[in-house]
């Protein structure tokens, strides 16, 4: 997307709907979010708008690094504790992996 074509006041609107976005289990939405909006942020000259925006990425890049910390950490326990939960490793499991660890 462009960012130059759009006013000031639909970027605003657009980072906060990508920041909102992102707490419905949407943790990609942030990427885009701080991908697209970074340099309207934080390289480009001051304007009314830029605080707020600057504000979402940053929350956005917050919410983005918790997010993949909690699911590294559920991927690591996971991996590392699903044979020693028996049943309950099995159910949780979509294919269930023959042996043991």
């Amino acid at each position: 997307m462009n960012l130059e074509r759009i006013p000031n006041e639909e970027k605003l609107s657009l980072c906060r709907r990508y920041y909102l976005g992102g707490f419905a289990f949407l943790p990609f939405l942030w990427l885009v979010n701080i991908l697209w909006f970074f340099k309207e942020a934080f390289l480009k000259p001051a304007y009314t708008e830029q605080p707020q925006i600057k504000s979402y990425v940053k929350k956005s890049a917050l919410g983005l690094l918790l997010w993949v910390a909690v699911l590294t950490t559920w991927i690591t326990v996971f991996q590392h504790f699903r044979a020693q939960w028996g049943e309950v490793g099995d159910y949780l499991s979509f294919t269930i992996p023959l042996g043991t660890a």
